[in-house]
């Protein structure tokens, strides 16, 4: 039996010279040292030895079993270091070269120009008008009627405004201006707010003008205010906004919800005031309507024109961006150009 251990583990040590990966080397471990391998199938035998060779044959057993055990162990770190260093060359990793560019979105030109009115004007103490307020799908009693606009005006016809099939007086709001309603009603002065938002105008698409664009209306109700609060207003925004290099004029103007009522031009940026496509010509652009709010319209929300006075104001957040990023076609705003979107 003595014999037999070492002939078995002599054939072992030649298997193991033989095995290049952990996978043969397990098949080894198995023949030899598993419950069913050749060293256990000797253990069994043991009972048949007289007690004096079982203590000289179990010692060798021991013995071998354990030199086996070792050299297994030795080769298995051996094959496992080999593996993984060829796994490690093979998913290497070079660090010295760029790594892969992963593009990033940005605010959109329109959203960052309004942000940043919005900043502007509450730094003059202005609120916003909570969302609820200035929906985009308003009726013609918000949209036209508490405006003083008169059921025969042009503004209203279907050429002008899109109305939609939820019923004949729903529309799709063709200005902010109806927020200051919403702002008004129920509530006692000082109101000073502005609303934010997109209106939609049934109108030929050009370089100056979109069926769809952003607007932010602007209000403030309360004793004693004149046309000249409405001035100090809007020029210390311009000179926020543009810098007081930018030349602007205020026109007298009509809206059926302001009288006296104003338009406020600021000078082309494109061609400095001689004259473009951007501008028709002109050397200005419109950037914004004004004026004190008409009298009927204060009754109509129930404030009295005769204690209280206000002014209103609204805005095309297209046309500032034009003029303050030389940005010459108000559809590059929606044409989702990166080359375009990524200048900003």
């Amino acid at each position: 039996m003595k014999e037999q251990l070492e002939k078995i583990y002599a054939n072992a040590t030649e298997d193991l010279t033989k095995v290049s990966t952990i996978a043969e080397l397990e098949e080894v471990r198995g023949k030899y040292l598993s419950r069913k391998g050749e060293f256990n199938e000797i253990k069994k035998n043991l009972k048949n030895l007289s007690d004096e060779d079982k203590r000289v044959v179990g010692a060798l057993a021991n013995e071998i079993t354990q030199k086996l055990e070792n050299a297994l162990k030795a080769k298995h770190e051996e094959f496992y270091k080999k593996e993984l260093n060829e796994k490690l060359m093979k998913e290497r990793i070079d660090i010295t070269l760029p790594g892969k560019y992963t593009p990033q979105g940005r605010v959109h030109l329109l959203t960052s120009t309004t942000n940043e009115i919005v900043s502007i004007f509450q730094s003059l103490g202005f609120s916003v008008v909570p969302q609820e307020h200035s929906p985009e799908v308003e009726t013609e009693y918000y949209n036209f009627d508490m405006l003083n606009v008169p059921k025969d005006h042009p503004a209203r016809d279907v050429q002008d405004t899109f109305y939609t099939e939820l019923a004949s007086n729903v529309v799709l709001r063709s200005q902010t201006s109806g927020a200051q309603i919403h702002a008004m009603e129920g509530k006692n002065p000082p109101i000073r707010v502005i609303s934010p938002g997109r209106v939609y105008r049934n109108e030929n698409i050009n370089a100056r003008k979109n069926n769809f664009f952003h607007q932010i209306e602007g209000l403030y109700v309360d004793k004693d205010i004149t046309f000249g609060d409405l001035k100090g207003v809007l020029n210390e925004f311009i000179r926020i906004y543009f810098g007081s290099s930018r030349p602007t004029r205020f026109r007298n103007s009509f809206f059926p919800f302001t009288e006296p009522s104003a338009e406020v031009d600021v000078q082309c940026i494109m061609c400095e005031g001689k004259g473009c496509r951007t501008c028709s010509g002109t050397g200005w652009l419109e950037v914004l309507g004004c004026g004190m709010v008409d009298p009927n319209v204060l009754k109509g929300v129930g404030i009295d024109p005769d204690v209280y006075s206000g002014f209103a104001f609204g805005m095309g957040v297209e046309r500032l961006a034009m003029l303050k990023y030389a940005v010459d076609d108000i559809r590059l705003f929606f044409n989702n150009d990166e080359r375009f979107l990524k200048q900003f």
